[in-house]
């Protein structure tokens, strides 16, 4: 159906009278256009609207660095150091000063290999986890001599409430942590020990218990970064100081150095996909701090 006007349209106007509906009122063509104006705007401004509101629910939903020490205490860690039971911080040998955890051996007699491990308190799977370390003062002299400027973090270990009084190091995999000894020789360190586990490096499993990494030598007392990227029992990537010095895969449980282990817990072949992270004690003073991690589980859809 078409409308005719006889004479261009004012700006008030009447619908014809067979409009009952929309003839009652007036309408204002600028009105109309201005309103017309707004909702063509409207229309335009949502697909970036909608955009923002999709980024604004990524930024909420993806995964956030967590703090694991929150520069206090050690409430949510445990300890464990041989010939003592779980959670018997022998010797204040775990501490907190600064905002730094303090390893240190000044209230020990003899050595007597307490060699101890501080827990966070919950296992991980998938993770990025970052940290900063520092040698400092003196070894312990009673301390077997390749704990000098040595130290490290254990992960995918098992639960410290597993190991006897009587068990020497977790099973376990290690970032062996080292510095240089000042004589001009290459001493790397981030590293990869295995106390009680074997790992799959360039395409076999390899019986070494220790595999150095591509890493440069730090001497001194100068703060480190390090960083570990775990994907459950696939691949496990070493970062040092910003640098990728040592990638391997599939840790498992095997091999020796550990002892006085539980045989119910020790079962040679076994995929290692999760554990728990742990800083070492094992006769050189060190410091940790800035420990932080990324939980990179695979998310559900």
């Amino acid at each position: 159906m078409r409308f005719f006007f006889t004479q261009p349209p004012t700006n008030n106007f009447h619908f014809p009278s067979f409009y009952p509906i929309l003839s009652t009122q007036p309408i204002n063509v600028n009105k109309q256009i201005n309103v017309m104006k707004h909702i063509r705007t409207y229309f335009l401004l949502l697909p970036l609207l909608y955009c923002m509101a999709c980024q604004h629910a990524t930024k909420t939903d993806s995964p956030q660095w967590v703090s694991l020490f929150n520069g206090k205490d050690l409430n949510d860690w445990i300890v464990k150091i041989h010939h003592h039971e779980v959670g018997d911080n022998f010797g204040n040998t775990f501490r907190v000063q600064d905002s730094i955890i303090q390893v240190r051996y000044d209230q020990y007699g003899d050595f007597n290999d307490q060699f101890g491990h501080l827990y966070y308190k919950q296992p991980f799977s998938h993770y990025h986890l970052k940290f900063e370390y520092r040698f400092v003062g003196k070894w312990y002299p009673s301390a077997p001599d390749y704990t000098l400027l040595n130290s490290g973090v254990m992960f995918h270990s098992q639960d410290p409430r597993t190991m006897p009084k009587e068990q020497d190091w977790p099973i376990s995999v290690e970032m062996q942590l080292l510095a240089g000894l000042g004589d001009g020789n290459s001493r790397p360190t981030g590293n990869m020990c295995s106390p009680g586990t074997n790992v799959v490096y360039k395409g076999k499993l390899d019986p070494q218990h220790c595999i150095e990494s591509s890493s440069k030598t730090y001497d001194g007392e100068q703060w480190v970064s390090g960083e570990l990227i775990v994907l459950g029992d696939s691949l496990i990537t070493h970062i040092i100081n910003g640098d990728t010095v040592l990638q391997y895969s599939q840790p498992q449980i095997g091999g020796g150095v550990v002892n006085n282990y539980n045989p119910a817990v020790k079962i040679d072949g076994k995929l290692l996909s999760e554990g728990y992270i742990a800083l070492q004690s094992e006769g050189q003073p060190v410091d940790f701090r800035n420990i932080q991690i990324l939980d990179l589980s695979p998310r559900k859809k």
